[in-house]
């Protein structure tokens, strides 16, 4: 005979591990929602603005090259 008391155990007990897991992932989009807004923010304090991050990065790596090649030009050659 079917046990349908053991089968409707079993789905609640499915039905809440999935519950918890549910409020574990909403709470930490939470979590991360927040933690993405002050890194905006501090990136902002720093005069940047986040939409442009790539090019400013972009914009860092060339001035860094020309500065090396600027100091590489200076230095003696016969060292």
């Amino acid at each position: 005979m079917y046990n349908y008391e053991e089968k409707l155990n079993d789905l609640k007990r499915r039905l809440e591990y999935a519950k918890n897991k549910r409020i574990k992932a909403e709470t930490r989009l939470e979590q991360l929602q927040i933690q993405k807004r002050e890194l905006m923010n501090e990136i902002k304090k720093l005069g940047f603005e986040p939409d442009n991050l790539e090019q400013e990065i972009k914009n860092l790596e060339s001035e860094i090259m020309n500065l090396i090649n600027e100091a590489e030009s200076l230095m003696p050659k016969d060292i």
